[in-house]
């Protein structure tokens, strides 16, 4: 019997959802929502999908079956060095900005936050352009956060093992210095994985948000897709409260932060424009 989601139904799942993480679902995304719902449904072995709102609201108490859902609704396309001319605008003008400014001041500590970070990909690219752009490294206290909603997905990226697709826009240079290559299969080097913290952070959990702070860069591409036009404001608001006086924030190529937060300064970098907080 085909299983189907009728409207009732779907504005009450959608608006959970939206409740707990921040995520609008619009009535076009009925059939995607259903398929995924079903997955859930057999995996609990419930009837139809006024019990699994019913286990969701009465025997879920710790949120885990809730984790598996949200778990399942993102769609988690990525890979290493992605936007590249943005990724160039942060190596060679922001990150070079915020370096020098630190070394005047004796301050030598680099902040860094990944938000929507999905399989690792962007972290890890950050932090070889670090190791590449950023003289004697090693005498500098870095710190990358990444985090996502999805507790599968950072389980993989926690692993650091990635397929070709992934790696197609690495430099070769910099594939033969931070992989290792067996039988098509690349995995990050431990240098590099140890850069990366990984943390489980709901966008729209204030509490969760609330000890993310004093970030010089963070990161959020191809993230803020997923909210709506308030939910989206809230979280720019508070990515505009982590950052650091002159700090840069980096959304996807279609997002304007200052469309958003007025109070992000514009600059104009060789090849793109770049936010920050003056």
């Amino acid at each position: 019997m085909r299983f189907e989601l009728d409207v009732d139904e779907f504005e009450r799942l959608a608006d959970l959802i939206y409740q707990k993480a921040g995520i609008r679902f619009e009535q076009k995304k009925i059939y995607y929502l259903a398929k995924r719902l079903e997955k859930r449904i057999a995996a609990l072995d419930l009837a139809n999908t006024e019990e699994y709102l019913r286990h969701l609201k009465f025997r879920d108490h710790q949120g885990y079956e809730l984790q598996e859902f949200l778990n399942s609704l993102t769609v988690n396309e990525t890979y290493f060095f992605r936007d590249f001319n943005q990724l160039l605008s942060f190596a060679e003008f922001s990150l070079d900005q915020i370096v020098e400014r630190k070394k005047s001041t004796g301050d030598q500590t680099l902040r860094i936050w990944s938000a929507g970070c999905s399989s690792g990909e962007e972290p890890y690219t950050i932090a070889i352009i670090l190791k590449e752009m950023v003289e004697n490294l090693q005498r500098w206290n870095v710190e990358i956060i990444a985090s996502d909603i999805d507790l599968n997905i950072l389980e993989k990226a926690r692993q650091g093992v990635y397929m070709r697709r992934s790696v197609k826009d690495v430099p070769p240079d910099y594939l033969t210095r931070y992989f290792t290559q067996k039988a098509g299969i690349f995995k990050i080097t431990d240098e590099i994985k140890e850069m990366v913290t990984f943390k489980h952070i709901n966008l729209s959990d204030r509490k969760q948000l609330r000890p993310c702070r004093d970030f010089d860069f963070i990161f959020c591409r191809n993230v803020l897709i997923y909210f709506d036009t308030i939910s989206r404001k809230k979280v720019v608001d508070h990515y505009y409260l982590a950052l650091n006086n002159g700090g840069f924030i980096f959304l996807g190529s279609s997002e304007s932060p200052s469309r958003i937060n007025p109070a992000f300064k514009i600059k104009k970098s060789a090849n793109h424009m770049v936010y920050y907080k003056e």
